[in-house]
């Protein structure tokens, strides 16, 4: 008997490893940018002057989440063209189905961002609970870097939770195999009820009030 890898019989460690970085970028993107966003405005002291505008909630979260989803948009179209065109992993998967995951990914990444920077206040301390939160379990626990089934059962449950782990699975199966509908759509179902929970919780903290 001859073992044999599906979707990537060479074995290259580019077309495995690629994919899971640019899922970390994203991380970085999305929750360490956007978590200094509304802390910046209270150590100005512009957050008052914004508070004191018609401005409704809704509109006020859309104004810090848009431009940071126009940008990780943009980030994860360069990251494609470089891992196409210049890594030489091939993408095997729809477009319009990268962009879909990609934004419900986003959506997760800006509002735990978000949450953050509403909470802490500071950016020093919004950038720092992004690094903890968001950045270093999407490295160590999104199955990146170690495969998640090699891990301790509490981990495993842990990793349940984190945006990073169906977003990384999800860009190495567009990219090595394709569309596979039942590993994308469960993926794509963790990504919304997470992200139903980030968005929803950077909600109910965000305030008309200086409390």
């Amino acid at each position: 008997m001859r073992q044999r890898f599906w979707f990537n019989p060479s074995a290259e460690s580019p077309n495995f490893l690629v994919p899971g970085t640019i899922a970390i970028v994203m991380t970085i993107i999305g929750a360490l940018l956007s978590s200094l966003v509304v802390a910046r405005e209270w150590e100005r002291g512009t957050m008052e002057a914004l508070l004191a505008t018609p401005v409704s909630r809704a509109e006020l979260l859309l104004s810090k989440i848009l431009p940071y989803y126009a940008l990780g948009i943009a980030a994860m179209l360069l990251c494609l063209i470089v891992a196409v065109f210049v890594m030489g992993v091939p993408f095997r998967g729809p477009l319009w189905l990268l962009w879909l995951m990609s934004s419900l990914f986003l959506a997760n990444a800006l509002g735990m961002g978000l949450f953050l920077s509403t909470v802490m206040r500071t950016q020093f301390d919004a950038a720092q609970a992004a690094l903890t939160a968001g950045y270093l379990p999407a490295l160590m626990l999104s199955g990146f870097v170690f495969e998640i089934s090699s891990m301790p059962a509490p981990l495993q449950w842990l990793t349940r939770i984190l945006p990073a782990r169906y977003f990384a699975s999800t860009l190495q199966t567009l990219f090595q195999a394709g569309v596979i509908p039942s590993l994308l759509w469960f993926n794509a179902a963790s990504l919304i009820l997470l992200g139903v929970f980030w968005l929803g919780q950077t909600v109910r903290k965000t305030r008309r009030t200086l409390d």
